[in-house]
C-alpha cells in the first residue's frame, strides 16, 4: 500500500486527478465525506488529508510514502525528505512587506512580523541585519498597520489583500509553489514506483524544455 500525504484544500483536489490519472484512483477521494484516510485496496494506494503545515511532518517520520507541499512548509519545518519535484501548482512568493510611503532605517533594529520565523530569520541573516522578530498566527498585514512591526514576511499570491490595506511588496524571499516530497527510506525501496508517479507528475513545460 503506498501512502500519500495530501494537504486538505484546493491543492489536494488540483493533485488527485493527476494521481488518479496514473493509476492511484480512489473512489472515496471523489464523494462528499469527512473522511481524513481514505484508501483503495485494489489500486493499492491509501490518501492522508491533513494539515498543509503537517503534510511533511507525515513524510518525514514513514506515515506517508509520498506528500504534496509548498516550498514555503519545507524551507520553514526544515524537514528530512527528499524534495523529488517542482509540480508548478499553487505558484505565489514569500515577500517582505511593508506600508506604502514606508522607509526603511538602516540604523535602528528592523522589526518583522511573520508566521515564518525559520525562513525570516535566515533571510536576513544572509543579509547581516539585524532584526526584532514578532511571531503571529494570522492577519500578519495588521502588524505595520498597528505599528506592531515595520515590515512583515508573508505569502503573496494576487497582492489583493495587501493592496486593500495599503501595503506593498519591498522584496521577494522565496518564490514558492507545491512539490512533491518522499521519505527518504520508501524512496530506498520502492524508487521504481515513486519515479514513475514523479514523471508522470512531472509538468509539461519542463518535458518541452528538456
Amino acid at each position: 500500500m503506498l501512502n500519500i500525504a495530501l494537504p486538505k484544500g484546493r491543492l489536494a483536489k488540483t493533485i488527485y486527478p493527476l494521481l488518479s490519472a496514473v493509476g492511484y484512483s480512489c473512489p472515496l477521494m471523489e464523494e462528499d465525506n469527512r473522511l481524513l484516510m481514505l484508501e483503495n485496496p485494489e489500486k493499492g494506494v491509501r490518501y492522508l488529508l491533513t494539515k498543509p503545515s503537517d503534510v511533511a511532518v507525515y513524510v518525514e517520520h514513514g506515515a506517508a510514502d509520498l506528500g504534496v507541499v509548498g516550498k514555503d512548509v519545507l524551507e520553514e519545518g526544515q524537514n528530512k525528505v527528499f524534495e523529488l519535484l517542482d509540480l508548478d501548482l499553487g505558484k505565489c512568493r514569500m515577500s517582505v512587506c511593508a506600508p506604502d510611503g514606508y522607509q526603511e532605517d538602516p540604523e535602528k533594529v528592523l522589526r518583522v512580523a511573520t508566521k515564518y520565523p525559520n525562513i525570516t530569520r535566515g533571510f536576513y541573516a544572509a543579509k547581516n541585519r539585524q532584526i526584532e522578530l514578532i511571531v503571529l498566527h494570522g492577519s500578519i498585514e495588521l502588524a505595520p498597520l498597528s505599528g506592531l512591526s515595520d515590515v512583515i514576511v508573508d505569502l503573496v499570491e494576487t497582492g489583493g489583500t495587501l493592496r486593500e490595506n495599503h501595503l506593498h511588496v519591498e522584496e521577494v524571499v522565496l518564490p514558492v509553489s507545491a512539490r512533491l516530497i518522499a521519505n527518504k527510506s520508501s524512496y530506498r525501496f520502492q524508487r521504481e514506483e515513486i519515479e514513475r508517479i514523479k514523471e508522470a507528475l512531472r509538468p509539461k513545460r519542463e518535458e518541452e524544455t528538456v
